[in-house]
């Protein structure tokens, strides 16, 4: 009986193991975990150090210039708006700006810049078109202001980011980035957003459609070129090196449960 249950400890175990190893095989984004890195801030310096381009000075004033309007219009939000849901983006948003803006003054502070003081006149005109409006109508247009916002000056920041030789300029990118992407988040989750009026990409330039191009005919095989598999090996060897370790334990418990002179029933009922 003892070689009974360890022979049926031994199957599931190896069962075990080749349905693992099956899954990762052929689903192997399911045994990967989805975590998203945030940028370590402590790890740039903060000096002022470094060459202050007009690029760099037009940056710092327009990241002030949107706290000096999306601080009111989330402050308007709570007045005008008759949705939860808005309110508490209205909120956030202009919570977190106010952060933002602290931010901004101590780097301007820092670098000398000369900072507005009110929202130019854009910005002033969508404010009038938010006090103008009330409930669904008001949700409308400070969501799709805000929204419109956010992705003009988003590919800003990453622009800045990629090409300061300022510290403080460089990491106040990789501030506003952080703010910014949380904020069309937010306003993302309210249901509202007219994406079809949002700006189109624009089409890849000819240096970089081939590769585009060549990846995407890879993606559509399956992902059977090399970049897949040297990505899924890890997995496989894995899974592999798990079930091996699985067969080994049961082998060695079959092994231990036999006694001295024990004989299979195969060895019994045909000789041997």
């Amino acid at each position: 009986m003892a070689a009974v249950g360890s022979m049926t400890t031994w199957r599931r175990l190896w069962a075990a193991a080749v349905i693992a190893t099956a899954v990762t095989l052929l689903a192997p984004e399911k045994a990967m975990a989805a975590d998203v890195p945030v940028p370590p801030e402590n790890l740039l310096s903060d000096q002022g150090e470094g060459k202050l381009t007009d690029a760099d000075r037009d940056f710092v004033i327009r990241v002030r210039l949107a706290g000096l309007w999306e601080i009111p219009a989330g402050e308007m939000a709570q007045e005008k708006s008759e949705s939860t849901r808005v309110k508490r983006i209205g909120r956030s948003i202009a919570d977190q700006h106010a952060e933002l803006d602290l931010l901004t003054r101590n780097a301007a502070k820092k670098l000398e810049i000369k900072l507005p003081n009110e929202p130019n006149e854009d910005q002033q005109g969508w404010l009038d078109e938010m006090d103008e409006s009330q409930g669904t109508d008001f949700d409308e247009i400070y969501i799709d202001r805000l929204r419109a916002a956010h992705g003009k000056i988003f590919p800003a920041i990453a622009t800045i980011r990629a090409s300061t030789r300022n510290d403080t300029v460089r990491k106040l990118a990789q501030q506003a980035n952080q703010f910014v992407m949380t904020h069309m988040t937010l306003l993302e989750s309210s249901g509202i957003v007219d994406f079809a009026a949002l700006p189109t990409a624009p089409a890849p330039a000819a240096a970089t459609s081939a590769p585009a191009q060549a990846l995407a005919a890879q993606e559509s095989q399956g992902g059977q070129g090399t970049g897949g598999q040297s990505q899924n090996l890890p997995l496989i060897l894995a899974a592999l090196a798990g079930g091996l370790v699985a067969g080994v334990f049961a082998t060695r418990q079959i092994v231990g449960n036999r006694r001295p002179g024990y004989r299979s029933r195969r060895t019994r009922y045909y000789g041997g």
